[in-house]
């Protein structure tokens, strides 16, 4: 019987399946504040101890927001499980956060 939260890999070793998240934000105004806290809530209600959570400060890491070509913020990168999916807002809207992420919503 496979353990809930465990996927078997090509080499049969088994992994945790792990959400990558990056949340940009712009420093510490109002709305990247909000989108911290309520993603962090989120992560902790749905996801516990599967999730890794990256905030990146556009304004003090401006290559990778070029890079990730950012045109809006807060922004939620699902870098996986796959499919990249991307989220802008301040995470409030916890049913659409859980939609975004692939997971189960909120009754």
């Amino acid at each position: 019987m496979k353990k809930p939260g465990l996927i078997k890999s090509n080499n049969l070793r088994l992994q945790k399946k792990e959400f990558e998240l990056r949340l940009y934000v712009t420093g510490t105004s109002p709305n990247s504040q909000r989108s911290i806290i309520n993603i962090k809530e989120i992560c902790e209600t749905h996801l516990p101890g599967i999730y890794s959570l990256q905030i990146i400060d556009v304004y003090q890491q401006e290559a990778v927001a070029r890079e990730e070509q950012i045109i809006a913020l807060p922004l939620l990168v699902k870098k996986f499980p796959l499919p990249e999916r991307r989220l802008i807002g301040d995470m409030s809207e916890t049913n659409k956060v859980l939609k975004g992420l692939g997971l189960p919503l909120e009754q």
